[in-house]
């Protein structure tokens, strides 16, 4: 497909072309769904695609821009959305045969925004079953494919969000992060991923996970169109009791501003032992353009980053055994064909209709919030939690954002990890503590390896503060651009 094609350019661009007429949203859409059709069968990041409510949203867009009633910069443009978050009348699966017949009765509040926005809504991407995994190899409708190499995973668990942007599918998607899964599989497929402060994005529409680490948030190919689609979904939401009642700044304007370069922490936590050596130079590369750019750079210490799985991996599946209760054979969930009384109805239905994955970290959890075992595991995983995030208050007195690897390694192989769920859960070792403490984090991309595997850089800023955290991480993106190099698919 030529390079002027449309799907090559960013959002940014595409509102640009829509704007001046140069392309109608009609067409923009329909040369989105030809590039799915082409090269979707190898990459499998969608799950559903309704093509024809995707040319009616983008239609009913190119007559309110003949008549001058724009909505916003993302009218008429694509974005997709991880197979979590509810669009009405569409399917909601979550990766798992529990939802497979389930359609959605309403819009998440984030669905809501990017409709009002004029957006058009297009397709359920692929993912780890309930979003838990970190390669997109527990769908229960199959694995999807890195882009860059499809022998490898996409990472995880928004592993369909992330492949459909670095494939060029869609220009924008949404996924959720729960412990890394936006961060991690963009710096694996090479875009632009970020989790924002929990409660700045409602969670009204989301299949929850875990519900104090859950944040939907944007993929994008680069940091200017990130900041276009976070200003677009984020905001308070009375549907949401999490959500945080804060003003939203235009935080694709405050990008044009005249940034002042300041003060980067490297935690020495986070650049020992276990990385990968390509990861560790592109990464360091990236440390020494900030310091080319007139930032400066400290060594600081999160002395509790060590705690950081374990916590992660006892508040996580403890919330994820009690949200996925609900899934029961009993009302929205498909009910076993085997099931001869009630007890069967819940036990065939949920041990049919969930994966090991999904069975293995309910159990978990179940356990550690079982009788007399709450105070050992689940409490002192919380008194452990407020230990890492102020371990971050304390670092930020000092620095206006820290710098680490989003992951230790590129893309790995498919099968590689999977017989080893230690192996796997350590693939968001640099990615948790950001979730645990409730911070904004962006990986952005920062080169490829001798192979042609994308590496990614993570920033993580202090609460609320997103504004700041975009502007540092597009100082190294506009000299760069890593994320708008495509794959030969």
């Amino acid at each position: 497909m030529s390079q002027d094609s449309p799907i090559f350019k960013t959002a940014t661009e595409l509102s640009a072309d829509l704007t001046a007429g140069k392309i109608s949203s009609v067409e923009l859409t329909q040369a989105m769904i030809e590039r799915v059709e082409t090269v979707d069968e190898k990459v499998h990041a969608f799950l559903h695609l309704d093509k024809e409510d995707a040319l009616a949203q983008a239609k009913a867009s190119d007559e309110r821009r003949s008549t001058g009633e724009c909505l916003s910069p993302l009218d008429g443009i694509p974005v997709g959305l991880k197979d979590v978050i509810s669009v009405k009348d569409q399917p909601l699966t979550a990766a798992s045969k529990i939802l497979e017949n389930y359609r959605s009765p309403y819009d998440a509040t984030v669905t809501v925004k990017l409709k009002q926005a004029g957006a058009v809504v297009a397709g359920r991407l692929n993912l780890d079953e309930f979003a838990m995994g970190s390669s997109t190899e527990n769908s229960a409708y199959g694995p999807t494919r890195n882009p860059w190499d499809l022998e490898r995973v996409p990472g995880g668990s928004s592993g369909g969000s992330s492949a459909a942007v670095a494939a060029r599918e869609v220009p924008l998607s949404l996924g959720s992060d729960t412990g890394g899964s936006i961060r991690q599989p963009a710096s694996l497929c090479g875009v632009v991923g970020m989790k924002p402060t929990y409660g700045m994005v409602s969670r009204y529409g989301l299949a929850a996970f875990a519900s104090s680490l859950d944040q939907i948030g944007p993929f994008s190919t680069t940091v200017e169109d990130t900041a276009l689609l976070l200003e677009t979904i984020s905001g308070h939401d009375p549907l949401d009791s999490t959500s945080f009642p804060k003003e939203i700044p235009s935080y694709s304007a405050e990008l044009k501003k005249p940034a002042q370069a300041g003060v980067i922490g490297l935690p020495k936590e986070f650049f020992g032992p276990g990385m990968d050596d390509e990861v560790r130079a592109k990464v360091e590369q990236s440390i020494e353009h900030y310091r080319s750019l007139g930032y400066q750079t400290k060594e600081v210490s999160l002395p509790s980053t060590d705690l950081s799985i374990p916590v992660y991996y006892v508040i996580a599946t403890a919330e994820a055994s009690s949200n996925l209760a609900r899934y029961d054979g009993i009302r929205y969930t498909s009910r076993s064909n085997r099931a001869q009384n009630a007890i069967d109805v819940y036990a065939k239905s949920r041990g049919e209709g969930f994966g090991a994955e999904v069975k293995r970290r309910c159990l978990l959890g179940a356990y550690g919030l079982s009788s007399g075992y709450y105070d050992a595991y689940y409490l002192r995983a919380q008194k452990a939690r407020t230990l890492i995030r102020q371990d971050f208050e304390r670092v930020f007195k000092e620095v206006d954002a820290v710098l680490t690897p989003t992951a230790p390694t590129p893309a790995f192989k498919f099968g590689e990890k999977s017989e080893d769920p230690i192996s796997m859960y350590l693939s968001d070792i640099f990615t948790i503590s950001t979730n645990l403490a409730g911070l904004p984090g962006i990986s952005v991309p920062c080169g490829f390896t001798q192979s042609g595997l994308p590496v990614g850089m993570q920033l993580i800023g202090q609460a609320f503060e997103e504004s700041s955290l975009l502007n540092i991480a597009h100082a190294y993106d506009r000299d760069h651009l890593y994320g708008r190099q495509a794959p030969n698919l």
